[in-house]
């Protein structure tokens, strides 16, 4: 059965694991990290709870007025360091200039972009204005997918070598320069000539195109309970059979939670409402944020709480540790989860438990959503709660799934401990000679 399954998902995960824009796409999220981590925090210093109490009303909305332009140059410009991100690491995939290829496609993608803003009140749009929200959550798609095209078309011109050749003596970055000329003219006159013709023919822009037609059908069906338990599920499937489930299925549905989470942000710092339940920290901080992939802390503190195998207690104590700040690989390797069939079903039932719970505990108001708020996976269980959802409640509710995980896992456990602890009382009653 297990060589089955492996069989079947090997292909795939392989694929996965190994596709060029798959790759691409996560390292320009992660580019985009620092930056959003930095308005991130401006914004839960602005949201503290507890300011009101010490700060009068003018005061408190003076200060968070001064904090304002945080959030807005950082999370909510996002498309815009994806779209670079994307170029950039393309290009470099390729071993062509990477850092022409991240200009030509943030170009690209605003030459896409509508320079005007419908006013309320007016019957015409204000132009020459760059909206903000194009490049923030409401730009996502055409980002990514204005970078992949721009970045092939760039390393393509550039791969046939249809580039300007300066002398030896030219300063390189002067060389560097001329030789990126045509294949910027070519590709930037494409999207030029694209702009023109959705804008000349269908009277729309191809921002609300793609928003219409792509973002909106693809975010709101990552929105909901039954396609996050799809993606937990093969996120435990895939590291069973020993492949990072995380980067695996976070590779296919960032594009998504990533995009839910940046709605949350702009309505939260706008209104203080949050529209979306799940989101990326829904998806970290309440499985990664419990202890790693599975949320094995619960499977730590009982191996060092309740069980007696020796060697089980020494993988605990290797584990605590890291497991503390979300960093499992000991206990996965150690205990071992991997092709462990003892240990298969709390490893794929647990997380698909917890997330439910955490869904209809978020969606009955019991505990409010994430706010959007970037919280690094390695904050430890409870402070990373408080922070992504801007509530006590936030960190009561790992509290509540870290304890459904430990008694998923517990008589899993306890019959691996009576195995183990048999094991060794037989091997110190019969010990082995020793090799001459």
């Amino acid at each position: 059965m297990f060589l089955l399954i492996s069989k079947l998902l090997m292909p795939m995960a392989t694929y996965l694991n190994n596709s060029r824009y798959l790759q691409v796409l996560r390292d320009a999220f992660m580019l985009a990290f620092p930056i959003t981590m930095f308005g991130s925090i401006v914004v839960v210093i602005a949201n503290l709870p507890f300011l009101d109490k010490f700060m009068s009303e003018g005061t408190l909305n003076a200060f968070k007025s001064s904090l304002g332009n945080a959030p807005s140059a950082t999370m909510g410009i996002m498309s815009i360091f994806v779209v670079f991100g994307i170029g950039y690491y393309l290009s470099k995939s390729y071993n062509v200039e990477a850092v022409f290829g991240g200009a030509i496609s943030l170009v690209s993608f605003l030459l896409l972009t509508p320079f005007l803003i419908e006013v309320e009140g007016m019957t015409e749009a204000v132009g020459n204005v760059l909206p903000l929200d194009r490049l923030g959550a409401k730009g996502m798609f055409l980002a990514m997918i204005t970078g992949f095209l721009s970045g092939e078309i760039y390393r393509f011109v550039v791969q046939k070598n249809w580039t300007i050749k300066m002398p030896d003596g030219v300063p390189p970055a002067v060389a560097k320069s001329f030789s990126a000329l045509v294949p910027a003219l070519l590709t930037l006159t494409v999207f030029l000539l694209l702009n023109i013709g959705v804008t000349s023919l269908f009277n729309t822009n191809l921002h609300d195109v793609i928003f219409n037609v792509v973002q909106q059908p693809l975010v709101k069906l990552g929105n909901g309970l039954v396609p996050t338990l799809i993606a937990i599920f093969f996120v435990q499937l895939f590291w069973f059979f020993g492949l990072h489930g995380q980067v695996i299925v976070n590779s296919v549905m960032d594009p998504i939670w990533n995009t839910l989470s940046l709605e949350n942000l702009n309505a939260y710092t706008a209104t203080g409402e949050v529209p979306n339940i799940i989101s990326k920290q829904f998806v970290e901080i309440y499985t990664v944020g419990l202890g790693g992939s599975g949320s094995t802390l619960a499977v730590i503190v009982a191996i060092l709480l309740f069980l007696k195998s020796k060697q089980l207690k020494q993988i605990g104590k290797l584990s605590l540790g890291p497991g503390i700040f979300n960093v499992n690989e000991p206990v996965i390797f150690g205990l071992p989860i991997v092709m462990n069939p003892l240990i298969m079903i709390p490893w794929i039932v647990a997380p698909l438990i917890t997330v439910t719970v955490t869904y209809f505990a978020m969606s009955t108001g019991l505990v409010p959503p994430p706010t959007g708020v970037a919280v690094p996976w390695t904050v430890p269980m409870f402070i990373s709660g408080m922070m992504a959802t801007n509530s006590l409640a936030g960190g009561l509710l790992q509290l509540v799934n870290f304890l459904i995980i430990l008694a998923v896992w517990f008589p899993f456990l306890k019959f691996i401990d009576r195995l183990n602890v048999k094991k060794e009382q037989e091997e110190a009653a019969n010990p082995k000679d020793e090799a001459v």
